[in-house]
This record gives C-alpha cells, sequence and structure tokens, in this order.
C-alpha cells in the first residue's frame, strides 16, 4: 500500500482527533484535570498527567513546520510538570523538522511504526476456536484487568521504545477507557478471556489501539480474530481506512500485516528534557 504526506497527515489528524476526544472527556470528568491539547502547527501535543504514554507530539513536520513560539512554550509548561517533550515524527515529514529539533536538543531513543490497510480489501477468517465480542458496561472491568495483565507481560520481540510498570499501565487504560466513542473488544479461547483490543472511528479512519493476548493464549489466533472483528465492524461503520502502530520487528507487527497491513511509514521518538 503507497501513502504519501497527504494520506500521512489524514492519519495523524485522526489520532489528534481521538487524543483530543479523550482529554476533553478526561477533563470534564475531573479525571486528569490539568490535561490539555495545544497545535503547533500541523502539528497536535497532548498532555494527561505525568508519565502518561499520552504525553506526546503527533503529526508535526506534515504541511508545516512546528511553531517556534507555541513549541517553546509547550517545552516551558512541561518543564513546570518536571514532563520531557516527546515527539513521535514521521518519516514523511519534512527533513527540516528534524533540523529544528536536534537545534533545540532534542535526541531520537527510538521508532515505531505505523501500519494500515484499506478497508475495501475483504477480511481474512480468523480462527474458529476464537470468539469476539464486543464489551459491554458488565463486562468493562474484565477487560480493564485482560488488557492490564497482558500489558504488562511484554512477548519480548522486536524493538519497543518504552517499557511501563503495571501500575502506570492500569492508570492508562483507566484513562483511556474515558474516551467516549471507542470500541472495545474481549476475545475468548475454549470458553476462557484470552484477549483484548479497542478501536475509534475517526472520519473515515479507524484507529486499532489497546492490542493485548493473555500469555497462556498466546500463538492460537486470537489477535487474529480481534484484527478481523474490528476490520469487519470498521468496514460497516463506513470507515475507508484502518491504521495501527506496533513497535519495530514485533510479533504484534508479523500478526497485522498477516490479516493485510502494510507498513506505511515509521516514526522516529524524539525527546528533550527530564
Amino acid at each position: 500500500m503507497y501513502v504519501d504526506v497527504t494520506i500521512a497527515a489524514r492519519i495523524e489528524r485522526a489520532e489528534a482527533r481521538m487524543m483530543r476526544d479523550l482529554l476533553a472527556s478526561l477533563v470534564g470528568s475531573h479525571r486528569a484535570p490539568a490535561a490539555f491539547v495545544r497545535e503547533l502547527g500541523a502539528g497536535t501535543a497532548t498532555y494527561v498527567r505525568p508519565g502518561s504514554p499520552m504525553n506526546k507530539i503527533i503529526g508535526a513536520g506534515l504541511g508545516e513546520p512546528i511553531d517556534e513560539a507555541a513549541l517553546g512554550d509547550l517545552e516551558r509548561c512541561l518543564a513546570h510538570h518536571r514532563e520531557p517533550v516527546r515527539v513521535e515524527l514521521s518519516t514523511l515529514a519534512d527533513p527540516r523538522t528534524y533540523a529544528q529539533l536536534a537545534a533545540r536538543d532534542y535526541r531520537v531513543i527510538g521508532f515505531e511504526n505505523v501500519l494500515a490497510c484499506r478497508l475495501a480489501t475483504p477480511t481474512p477468517h480468523s480462527a474458529a476456536a476464537i470468539e469476539v465480542q464486543p464489551v459491554t458496561e458488565r463486562l468493562l472491568a474484565q477487560f480493564r484487568e485482560t488488557t492490564v495483565e497482558a500489558a504488562a507481560c511484554p512477548d519480548d520481540t522486536g524493538v519497543p521504545v518504552d517499557t511501563f510498570t503495571r501500575d502506570v499501565i492500569g492508570v492508562a487504560v483507566d484513562d483511556s477507557i474515558q474516551a467516549p466513542a471507542a470500541r472495545r473488544y474481549l476475545a475468548y479461547r475454549d470458553g476462557a478471556v484470552a484477549g483484548a483490543a479497542s478501536m475509534s472511528i475517526e472520519g473515515d479512519v479507524a484507529v486499532f489501539t489497546g492490542s493485548a493476548t493473555l500469555p497462556p493464549h498466546r500463538r492460537h489466533g486470537v489477535q487474529a480474530a480481534l484484527l478481523a472483528r474490528r476490520l469487519a465492524d470498521a468496514r460497516a461503520a463506513g470507515a475507508a481506512l484502518a491504521i495501527i502502530t506496533t513497535a519495530p520487528g514485533t510479533q504484534s507487527q508479523a500478526n497485522v500485516m498477516k490479516q493485510g497491513f502494510a507498513l506505511v511509514y515509521s516514526r522516529a521518538v524524539l525527546v528533550r528534557g527530564a
């Protein structure tokens, strides 16, 4: 699948919309009253709380440069919170953006991959032994427990940028549960809960998030089933494109590529500060 700067910007904007909606919900519920969203040219900065995986700048350098004054103000604000500034910068961003960040003492700490699938493509069949069900209010606690437990036990494949404690993962999952429009799923293998996943429909882009399989159920088609269900539901909802982000060389990347996703670009992860 070919992606140019225009489509990359569309993908980044979809993720930014998802984050804006989530942060608005977190502020409105008083769960994270200090959370904020700021625009930095084409980029969007989000902050939830100290140490949150959702503190980052996305979409920068696609179409227009980062606004220097706005970036400086953000840097001072995050320094006040003793929080580093994290930029997830697409390989399709204007190369001058890298120079701009290097001049401000940002350093690369790793990479992540963005994969996409056009939803005109038929959904591959998943393992018959895996049942996937939408999460209702009654199952929300089970979804939370499954996601935290699975995410806290990485499969040690690939080159992930970050590692988080169980406590940090738990807070991040509790935050993400506040997303107003997210669709959540549980997968069952032989009647037992085996994995969880979620997605948000942002315009015509389906953003797949939160994929996690419990260790005893790995390598049995759980993620394939969760992907197939979300692809079918995204298509039914009118989305034209599905996207997912993985660490490079992980089993997660292999799983999504088997389901028709293609690597469309990478993001360099740069940080400045504490």
